[in-house]
């Protein structure tokens, strides 16, 4: 074998050997980070609406427009079975992140759960779960959640090893 040959076979090599640790760098970093989410020109922000994105489904979810709410919303969260059971969380503030992240509103550290798992939003005077486009899912009532979904008061909503009500 010609040294030239032998040179580019060891280059070869060692290009795809750097491609394979960029690759693994790049996995544990959106792992641990969270994933960079573009927004796209039409997301029907001109009309003033708020768009629920669900880019693993390929759709956006644009929910009606605002109505009176009827009944009081759910204001606390119940963990009902998982590692934090009994745990309860008033929900003060419109939004709640859901993850293993130490940024999130509500921290679950098992394997099941992603770092940025789902986010909980109240809307139209209801809550409404949006999956993010975690690794294992998120559950409503044994239902996998592909699109925002409402969670009426005392349904079971499952992350992972963990499982929460809430509760008006």
């Amino acid at each position: 074998m010609s040294e030239l040959t032998l040179f580019i076979l060891r280059f070869g090599f060692l290009a795809v050997l750097w491609i394979f640790v960029f690759v693994i760098v790049y996995a544990l970093r959106s792992d641990l980070f969270g994933h960079y989410v573009r927004r796209g020109a039409d997301t029907g922000r001109d009309r003033g609406d708020v768009v629920l994105n669900n880019e693993a489904a390929g759709t956006a979810f644009i929910p009606p427009a605002p109505t009176a709410p009827t009944e009081d919303p759910a204001r606390t969260l119940l963990i009902v079975a998982g590692a934090r059971e009994g745990l309860e969380i008033p929900l003060e503030s419109d939004q709640l992140t859901i993850g293993r992240s130490a940024q999130s509103g509500l921290v679950i550290r098992d394997e099941y759960t992603s770092t940025n798992h789902a986010r909980l939003q109240l809307w139209n005077g209801g809550w409404v779960i949006q999956d993010l486009e975690s690794t294992n899912g998120t559950f409503v009532n044994n239902q996998r959640v592909s699109v925002p979904t409402p969670v009426p008061p005392y349904v079971p909503v499952s992350i992972g090893s963990t499982i929460f009500e809430l509760r008006p």
